[in-house]
């Protein structure tokens, strides 16, 4: 006798998969840490394989499981949509969104408060990240969708506005006046690390990197202090501080675009409608 997947066993099956703790996947679909291991054996009976390894760290899945959860997401994406548009349902449900940190604090209140106006019943969860940790978290599923950055010369319709990077620093600039120039940057594979150090190498000027974080305030807080020359999108750029240019000895930035990235090819109704929230709310730079 045929055997069918069951929408709630996959809907427990992609909650583990996501936090990797049966306990948290537990607290997620409103049951026991035990009822969810009874989900899981009950799965793998149906599929014929098994979908888990156990370790004392927590669970992770074996390439059978590897396999079910890009199918799974799929199909629980598919069965939320049709049964929320047989019901006429407006938009509901939690939305995962994410964005590095700079358009977070410029653009992330205005979005949030936007989206909530159209839409009170969908729940935004925000993580904030630097671009290339973004997409980590798309490649996972981790999240639904994100604002990330590209290189300024990157083409298309997709590019939503497109952000001036500056060099920024406490007012009176005494940090770019030091010899080497002291920098403090985001994180190192982002493009407001690798951007920097390519424009003052080209330019020959000396440098030292005296600190690197992908945390903006910690950033901000060098910059502040007077001890370092940081980095920023011009629009993230705070009142105190100072944009520093040619006269300061320091070369032209390049622009970086801003785009919308999403976690697979067809996404949820939830997460278009998001999108497209976004792509008619960004103002064009």
């Amino acid at each position: 006798m045929s055997q069918s997947l069951d929408i709630d066993l996959l809907r427990s099956f992609v909650a583990i998969a996501e936090t990797g703790v049966l306990g948290q996947a537990a607290a997620r679909v409103g049951r026991t840490p035990s009822a969810l291991s009874m989900q899981v054996q009950r799965l793998e009976g149906i599929v014929g394989q098994p979908l888990l390894y156990r370790t004392g760290r927590g669970v992770t899945l074996t390439a059978t499981g590897e396999r079910l959860l890009a199918h799974a997401g799929e199909l629980l994406r598919q069965h939320d949509d049709a049964l929320a548009e047989l019901r006429g349902e407006q938009l509901s449900g939690v939305l995962r969104f994410s964005c590095p940190d700079d358009y977070a604090v410029v653009f992330l209140p205005y979005l949030l408060q936007g989206f909530a106006s159209l839409h009170p019943g969908v729940h935004v969860e925000v993580m904030c990240a630097p671009t290339p940790r973004l997409h980590e978290l798309l490649a996972r599923h981790a999240v639904d969708l994100a604002l990330v950055s590209v290189p300024g010369t990157t083409v298309g319709d997709d590019v939503i506005r497109r952000e001036p990077l500056v060099w920024v620093a406490q007012r009176g600039a005494a940090a770019a006046a030091i010899d080497p120039l002291p920098l403090a940057l985001g994180s190192p594979d982002a493009l407001d690390h690798v951007l920097p150090r390519q424009a003052l190498e080209a330019a020959g000027r000396a440098y030292r990197l005296a600190y690197a974080s992908s945390s903006l305030s910690g950033l901000v807080g060098m910059a502040r202090s007077g001890q370092a020359v940081i980095v920023l999108t011009r629009t993230a750029v705070p009142d105190d501080l100072e944009v520093l240019g040619a006269d300061h000895g320091l070369p032209d930035l390049p622009s970086v675009g801003v785009k919308l990235a999403f976690d697979r090819e067809a996404p949820t109704a939830l997460t278009s409608a998001f999108a497209a929230h976004v792509k008619k709310s960004l103002p064009a730079a």
